[in-house]
């Protein structure tokens, strides 16, 4: 790989991060604050291709690659943490698996309305109040195929933009006998009759992405919302978590970037025993270990969307992204906090708010340990 982005990659770099400091990093108090999405923002998103990043052109998306697509993440991950979420979930859980596994009437029919600015987002269900890594055997929302349509019943939990979706893609079981062929991917429109969303979780940050738990009772859906062949669904997931993964990982890296400008402008202007405090050994090693990290996550994320974007194996890669860029975020949050002393601790400054946003990331879309898990597997099968 050539660790060097292209003139067309910088550029768009620069076009996202101008738009997300004048559109989204401004108001990331505000929505932190009263936990409500940035709807002006998103609008203004459709026309710059940020809600169809892996999108086809003629589907109304951007159509960048995986790199292009990362680096949206990551500026917007930078602007707001709660923003980039959604957008991330929209773009790399709600999108993707029609992109992937979805025929062209499906593509005309679902995604131009999302992807344009003009409509709701998209989202995917498939954590359940007993599975959550373990989908194989833990999803009992099931789906039964009567006549021309399917009609599902059961519960979704952590749904991630659940009511600002025009559509949830949901893993349902449509094999009572189960096995590895047992799940399926369904498009259902949010509005469907017997669809419930319940309220705005309550959480600890990333406020301004809402998340709910969904009910499905007698939900009936045309028989064509399938993705691809029944029992498909679970191969479908793992592939969509692949670059979900590349996706939290962008998202990490703009967070710990954020946190650690901030950390060094206050270290510069704060003085204690008659010198900015940036001169003090211990402050210079945090912001020095803090832009060594965040480098070595950024082209870990790169790294393995570049081998998405060549049609390459990027599992155990997107793994090991993931793993490093949000244990990496983690600590460089903690220590912006500590940089900024007493203050830090306050929500007047956004480094309260960075690490608690960046506490979501080694949960979400597949914990650290199960990250270890998956790299290790990988390596032991490489070696086998």
């Amino acid at each position: 790989m050539n660790f060097e982005l292209t003139e067309e990659q910088r550029m768009w770099r620069s076009a996202v991060h101008d738009f997300v400091a004048k559109e989204v990093k401004p108001k990331a108090h505000e929505v932190d604050q009263n936990a409500q999405f940035n709807w002006e923002a998103t609008r203004k998103m459709g026309p710059l291709g940020l809600l169809g990043l892996n999108v086809e052109e003629e589907y109304g998306g951007a159509g960048v690659d995986a790199i292009s697509a990362a680096i949206a993440i990551e500026e917007l991950g930078w602007g707001c943490g709660s923003t980039a979420l959604s957008i991330a979930a929209h773009n790399g859980l709600g999108c993707a698996p029609i992109t992937l596994f979805g025929n062209e009437a499906q593509k005309r029919r679902f995604l131009p309305g999302v992807t344009s600015g003009k409509e709701k987002l998209a989202a995917l269900a498939l954590t359940e109040p007993g599975a959550g890594s373990d989908l194989k055997k833990g999803v009992l929302t099931k789906a039964i195929l009567d006549g021309d349509s399917w009609v599902i019943n059961g519960t979704k939990m952590w749904c991630t933009n659940a009511s600002i979706a025009e559509f949830v893609v949901t893993l349902v079981r449509t094999d009572p006998d189960g096995g590895s062929k047992s799940l399926s991917l369904i498009v259902i429109p949010t509005q469907t009759e017997g669809v419930r969303i319940g309220p705005p979780e309550k959480k600890m940050g990333v406020k301004g992405s809402p998340t709910h738990a969904m009910n499905f009772e007698n939900v009936r859906v045309p028989a064509e919302n399938l993705l691809g062949q029944a029992g498909e669904g679970l191969y479908q997931t793992l592939v969509v978590l692949d670059g979900g993964r590349v996706g939290i990982g962008a998202l990490s890296v703009g967070l710990a970037q954020a946190a650690m400008e901030e950390a060094l402008q206050y270290a510069r202007e704060r003085e204690t025993f008659g010198v900015p405090i940036a001169q003090h050994q211990a402050i210079q090693w945090m912001l020095a270990d803090a832009a060594t990290e965040i480098q070595a996550a950024r082209w870990l994320v790169y790294h393995a969307a570049w081998l998405k974007s060549q049609g390459l194996p990027f599992t155990k890669e997107a793994s090991m992204a993931k793993l490093f860029a949000t244990e990496m975020a983690e600590r460089v949050t903690r220590n912006a906090i500590q940089i900024h002393g007493g203050y830090g601790y306050s929500v007047e400054f956004p480094v309260e708010r960075h690490y608690r946003d960046a506490r979501l990331m080694t949960i979400g879309e597949g914990t650290s340990e199960i990250q270890r898990l998956i790299i290790a597997r990988h390596l032991i099968e490489q070696t086998g």
